[in-house]
């Protein structure tokens, strides 16, 4: 059985990898036995020093996501490095915080692009490559707020929604073809994104109150997903997500 999860010789995408939940997810695809193209805009020799270190392959990809239009650039960059794409991880993402009522057009558009847009353009490129060479693994980080409708973050909850419904929409154009299009929906966890709630005590308390095992998750806490979503042990899972939120979405 632990074989299954074995990913030695396979070739992994992932998006904002250079820090917090992308760079937990390249780390543990890396302890796998992947080798790691980790795309972002910011420096990734943290996330390469750590994938090195357990003798894996690595390769960063200076890249602007905002809107996808790199996406093909992208993926034959890694091809070109690393000779293949077995696995794509869509986890680069930015939240904006507003009233809806005072949401400006320009946040809603640099949400939407990045968090919806850019993993469809990135997919569709990968998968051109997957259909021709065995299948392959797409997993995709959505949210709390792909159930939830969240305050004052619209759009961020708006592009959440549409990546769960894309995960859907793509299992049912390419299973077929071997291709596995999962996500993976983290609870509150402590990253960059999220230092602004953790530092204010009442809605830090409140969340954690609401959180049964009464903790803010890690970027580590979403790796055995990560490498379950990307190994063989998961080839008849598709179109689903998996929560990693300590039962918040139990609550």
């Amino acid at each position: 059985m632990l074989s299954m999860f074995n990913l030695d010789g396979k070739v992994a995408v992932v998006t904002g990898a250079n820090k917090g939940l992308g760079q937990g997810m390249a780390v543990a695809l890396a302890e796998a036995g992947a080798d790691i193209v980790a795309v972002s805009r910011g420096a990734a020799e943290e996330t390469g020093a750590k994938v090195e270190a357990l003798g894996r392959r690595f390769h960063a990809v200076s890249a602007d996501l905002t809107d996808g239009s790199c996406a093909d650039d992208v993926i034959a960059e890694a091809i070109d490095a690393l000779g293949a794409v077995n696995i794509l991880v869509n986890n680069a993402g930015t939240i904006r915080r507003h009233p809806a009522i005072d949401f400006s057009a320009k946040d809603w558009d640099d949400v939407m692009g990045l968090n919806l847009r850019t993993p469809f353009m990135l997919s569709q490129a990968a998968a051109r490559f997957m259909v021709d060479n065995g299948g392959g693994k797409i997993i995709n980080t959505v949210s709390m707020l792909s159930y939830q409708g969240g305050i004052t973050v619209p759009s961020y909850t708006a592009s959440k929604s549409g990546l769960l419904g894309l995960i859907r929409a793509l299992c049912n154009e390419w299973a077929a073809k071997g291709i596995n299009v999962n996500g993976i929906a983290p609870g509150y966890m402590a990253t960059d994104n999220t230092q602004a709630l953790q530092a204010d005590p009442v809605r830090n308390q409140q969340i954690l109150d609401r959180i049964p095992t009464g903790r803010w998750g890690s970027p580590e806490d979403l790796g055995g997903a990560a490498v379950y979503l990307a190994s063989s042990a998961s080839d008849y899972v598709n179109g689903t997500v998996i929560a990693v939120d300590g039962g918040w979405l139990a609550r």
